[in-house]
C-alpha cells in the first residue's frame, strides 16, 4: 500500500493540470464524449438490428440519460455545458466569461468526434456485415448514426424554424433549472432534470431531423464520418444541410435567452433583490431602534 500511494502521489504530481480553462475543457470533452457515445450507440443499435434492439423511444431515452450522466461526470469541474449553445447562452448572461466559449467548443467537438469514433469501431463489423458499405443516402444509409440529416418531408427552411425552437426550448428550461432565484432545483439533481429536458424535446420534436440542437454534437461525428469512409457528401446532402444545425442553434439561444429572461428571469430576479434590500433596511432599522432606546434610558438614582 505504502508504494502504490507514493506512484498514486508522483502521478498526480506529474500529471496534474494546473491550468484551470484547460481542465474545464477537458471534462468537457470527456462530457460530451459520453453524451455521443451512448446516444449514438442507441442509434447504431437500431439502425444496424433493423428495429430488433430499440425504437424511437429507446433512442431519446439513451440521449436524456447520456447528457445526464455527461453532465455528472464533468459538472463539479466544468458546469457541464456539453453544448456550445449552453456556454453561448451562459456568456450572454454574464454567468461565464467569453474566452470559456471558444475552448469548451473547440473540446466539446473533440469530445463528440471521439465518442462517434468510439461507436464506430465498436460497430464496424456490422456496418460492413448488415449494409455492406458506407452510404450517406439511399436505404442502406448509415450516416445518420452519427450526424444529423434531414428527413425527406424537411425543406430548407422549415429545417431552420425546427433548430430555432428545438433550442429555444432547450436554453429557457435549462436557464429555469440553473436560475437561482426561480425555484432552484436542489443540488445534485441538476443533471437529472437536463436529461429530462433532452429526452422531452426528442420525444416531442425529434421527427424533422433528429433534434441535434447541439453544434457540436452534430459538427464533431460529421467530421469522423467524412473521414471514416462515408466522404465529403456528408456536407453535401440537402443543399448544405450541416450549416443549420451548425450555426442556427446559436440564434435559437438568442431567442431562449431572451424569452425567459423577459418573461421569467428579470422579475423574479427583481422580487428577490427588493426583498433582501427591503429586509436589510428593517435589519438597519430594528437596530438603529435598539441603539436609540439604549441611549435613552438613564438610570435614576
Amino acid at each position: 500500500m505504502g508504494r502504490q500511494k507514493v506512484f498514486l502521489d508522483k502521478m498526480v504530481s506529474t500529471f496534474r493540470i494546473r491550468n484551470l480553462l484547460l481542465r474545464q475543457s477537458l471534462a468537457e470533452c470527456l462530457g460530451t464524449l459520453i453524451l455521443v457515445m451512448f446516444g449514438c450507440g442507441a442509434l447504431a443499435q437500431l439502425e444496424l438490428s433493423k428495429g430488433s434492439h430499440g425504437i424511437f423511444l429507446t433512442v431519446n431515452l439513451a440521449f436524456g440519460f447520456a447528457a445526464t450522466l455527461g453532465i455528472l461526470v464533468c459538472g463539479q469541474v466544468s458546469g457541464g455545458h456539453l453544448n456550445p449553445a449552453v456556454t453561448f447562452a451562459l456568456c450572454l448572461l454574464g454567468r461565464e466569461r467569453w474566452r470559456k466559449f471558444p475552448m469548451f467548443f473547440l473540446f466539446q467537438i473533440i469530445g463528440a468526434f471521439f465518442g462517434a469514433a468510439v461507436i464506430y469501431a465498436m460497430y464496424y463489423d456490422a456496418l460492413c456485415e448488415v449494409h455492406g458499405g458506407f452510404d450517406t443516402t439511399g436505404p442502406n444509409s448509415t450516416a445518420g448514426i452519427f450526424a444529423t440529416y434531414p428527413g425527406t418531408h424537411l425543406s430548407f427552411m422549415n429545417g431552420v424554424f425546427d433548430q430555432l425552437i428545438g433550442t429555444a426550448a432547450l436554453i429557457v428550461c435549462i436557464l429555469a433549472i440553473v436560475d437561482p432565484y426561480n425555484n432552484p432545483i436542489p443540488q445534485g439533481l441538476e443533471a437529472f432534470t437536463v436529461g429530462f429536458v433532452v429526452l422531452a424535446i426528442g420525444l416531442s420534436m425529434g421527427f424533422n431531423s433528429g433534434y441535434a440542437v447541439n453544434p457540436a454534437r452534430d459538427l464533431g461525428p460529421r467530421l469522423f464520418t467524412s473521414i471514416a469512409g462515408w466522404g465529403y457528401e456528408v456536407f453535401t446532402i440537402g443543399s448544405g444541410w450541416f450549416l443549420i444545425p451548425v450555426f442556427v442553434p446559436f440564434f435559437g439561444t438568442i431567442i431562449g435567452v431572451v424569452l425567459y429572461q423577459m418573461m421569467v428571469g428579470l422579475h423574479v430576479e427583481a422580487e428577490v433583490r427588493e426583498r433582501r434590500s427591503s429586509e436589510q433596511e428593517n435589519v438597519r432599522l430594528t437596530n438603529v431602534n435598539s441603539n436609540n432606546s439604549k441611549g435613552g434610558t438613564k438610570e435614576v438614582n
